[in-house]
């Protein structure tokens, strides 16, 4: 009976998981027998299980935290509001890539599965609680996007995109392994993150040049999974060789799950440095925000232009991470985050039904779109204006209770430029939608010109999204109240 109550306790710890692990399996075996050749009610098995998790981590809100499956899993408010970021993330992807998958032709089973389970690598990186299951998770998270990013194998640029992630991804996880390895030897052996804080002060090697080695080598490995500058170099060739979606899905979940993973390993193990960690942080951030924003000027690609927008919003969030446990620090970063992804994936709706109607990717193929289609074109606007961060969008919001939170904290240098970055980067979003709304008709492109409302792509499921996003990121910053109470009430212990 003990042993019953034990294994009802553990599997309740990762209900949601196995809400998920349960709708891999029920796709595989329906995939296996059915003979049907359009299988575009395959969304819907994804789509319920991650709504039915998203129940039921909202359920469990406020429960005391729980440390389960022998200390390497643990659930708090503070994994589970990433969690229910990632399963709306996914969420909301799934119904973008419906028409894509239908319009190039590619295996719809395989796809699903493979997004079902970097969700569900990213739920478990969150609530990792040792170094072993942190690894397995954030590698399986790793593979999932390698192979989502070559899905159109056919395609010469989806695989010089897909050999780069996978090299550069192959090269940061054996630097961020070097520094774990480094904490199992100098904690005496301890694979938990609490017990490797106790057994670094009980070998006293908690200021030994040994965890300056594992600081630098897990701030390179998170830096390369988080596309912070330098190590951002397979960012832009990713998202320009990948399908679109799939480019939307990694933009949003991988950083959210790896954000997560950050803040935990450096404000739990290494809260005794946190000045050293602090100034590293800090001269990444500053970087990504001056490098993503002026390198995004000379872009013509939408999509590239998107990488680079995605290297500097990293550099604001990760104000939120450096100034986490002062002054609401961790409730701005979460409530930054949240307004982010339903900014960047209405931003990408827009690209997906743009590109298929129109097979474009450049930024001056956008002229004029306002002519042909006004709400798609003022759509993209939105969003784009939003994540530039003008009033009254969600933007605007999100950046203002980031940066006076960081401001609050006395990261004065940080938070300077941040806004004068982000005034910087109003310019190349408003050029773009300086081309939407242009009516000269010899400037207006013949892709635009021969853009045409009545296609044969079915545009119910992309717009369902689309619209979710913009309502999000416009109204959003208005009754953010909500959002900042809730986010305050997560922690890490």
């Amino acid at each position: 009976m003990n042993e019953f109550h034990l294994l009802f306790f553990y599997g309740n710890s990762i209900l949601p998981e196995c809400i998920l692990v349960s709708g891999l399996f029920l796709l595989l075996i329906i995939d296996l027998f059915s003979e049907q050749k359009n299988k575009a009610w395959f969304y819907l098995i994804p789509l319920a299980s991650l709504v039915l998790s998203i129940v039921i981590l909202l359920s469990r809100w406020r429960e005391e935290p729980i440390i389960s499956f022998f200390g390497n899993f643990q659930t708090n408010n503070f994994n589970e509001i990433f969690k229910f970021i990632i399963l709306l993330c996914t969420t909301l992807c799934i119904p973008l890539s419906v028409e894509y998958i239908q319009c190039t032709e590619m295996t719809i089973t395989e796809f699903l599965l493979f997004i079902l389970t970097a969700a569900l690598a990213g739920m478990f990186l969150c609530g990792a609680n040792d170094l072993a299951t942190i690894f397995v998770a954030l590698e399986c998270l790793s593979l999932c996007s390698y192979l989502l990013s070559g899905y159109t194998k056919r395609d010469v640029r989806s695989n010089e995109a897909t050999m780069k992630y996978l090299l550069m991804g192959g090269a940061s996880s054996s630097i961020l392994v070097y520094g774990l390895s480094w904490l199992y030897g100098l904690s005496g052996g301890e694979i938990e993150l609490q017990e490797i804080v106790n057994g670094l002060i009980n070998t006293q090697m908690y200021n030994s040049p040994g965890i300056w080695i594992a600081v630098i080598s897990i701030t390179v490995g998170i830096g390369f999974k988080l596309s912070l500058v330098p190590f951002h170099q397979w960012t832009p060739d990713v998202y320009e060789g990948s399908p679109t979606p799939v480019v939307a899905f990694l933009s949003v979940t991988s950083k959210v799950a790896v954000s997560a993973l950050a803040t935990r390993l450096f404000d739990i193990i290494f809260y005794f440095s946190s000045n050293e960690w602090h100034l590293l942080l800090e001269i990444l951030a500053i970087l990504s925000m001056i490098s993503g924003n002026f390198i995004a000027f000379t872009q013509t690609s939408m999509k590239r232009m998107l990488a680079y927008s995605s290297i500097s919003q990293i550099g604001y969030i990760l104000i939120g991470i450096i100034n986490g446990n002062s002054n609401n620090g961790y409730a701005s970063m979460i409530t930054y985050m949240l307004f982010y992804i339903f900014m960047n994936l209405g931003t990408f709706a827009c690209i997906v039904l743009f590109s298929l109607r129109t097979g474009t990717d450049n930024i001056r193929d956008y002229t004029g779109l306002y002519t042909k289609d006004p709400f798609l074109a003022l759509s993209l606007a939105s969003c784009l204006l939003s994540l530039g961060g003008i009033p009254p969008l969600a933007g605007f919001f999100g950046k203002l209770y980031l940066f006076w939170c960081g401001w609050q904290a006395g990261s004065y240098l940080l938070v300077s430029t941040g806004l004068f970055m982000s005034v910087i980067s109003i310019y190349y979003y408003l050029k773009i939608i300086k081309l939407l709304i242009t009516e000269r008709n010899r400037e207006i492109t013949p892709h635009v010109q021969n853009y045409r409302l009545s296609s044969s792509i079915s545009k119910n499921f992309i717009e369902l999204s689309m619209i979710v996003c913009l309502v999000a990121s416009v109204t959003l910053g208005i009754v953010m109240n909500p959002i900042i109470a809730i986010a305050q009430e997560t922690f890490l212990f």
